[in-house]
């Protein structure tokens, strides 16, 4: 079974982790951990031109730099309970990314945490787990942190 763990940097990576180890058996599961940076990007006001005290290409670096040392860390800690695993760290939006990587990898699954944004927050932020859920070519199971 290939099952791919999308992960971003919130407290919802780790409770889909824990249900990536929970659910399948090392033996015969293949796990993709992938992290996609959404690019920043500048909108054009003449006003607000150069010079801009950090460069958005360095601040784009620096979120790939962070990604990847997610990435890597669940990355480990998959392969510690003992499954093969492979990593990857994209630049683009999680929606679409997510989806393209699943097809492109042949995903069986797709695992992803829930931010559980309602309302307005919706709105204007989007729901990345319900598109994926919506456009992907392989069953999705979308994971939600326990409410306290």
């Amino acid at each position: 079974m290939k099952v791919l763990l999308a992960i971003d940097d919130s407290r919802f990576c780790a409770v889909a982790a824990r249900m990536v180890l929970a659910q399948n058996r090392p033996d015969d599961t293949t796990v993709k951990v992938l992290h996609v940076v959404e690019p920043l990007m500048t909108p054009y006001y003449p006003e607000l031109g150069p010079p801009y005290p950090v460069s958005l290409e360095d601040l784009n670096k620096t979120r790939l730099k962070a990604g990847r040392a997610l990435v890597a860390r669940v990355t480990k800690r998959i392969r510690d309970a003992g499954f093969e695993a492979e990593q990857e760290v994209r630049l683009g939006s999680a929606r679409s990314t997510i989806v393209e990587v699943a097809a492109k990898w042949r995903a069986d699954l797709i695992v992803m945490g829930s931010h559980g944004r309602r309302g307005l927050k919706r709105i204007l932020l989007g729901s990345v787990s319900e598109h994926v859920a919506r456009h992907a070519p392989c069953s999705v199971e979308i994971v939600r942190r326990a409410s306290r």
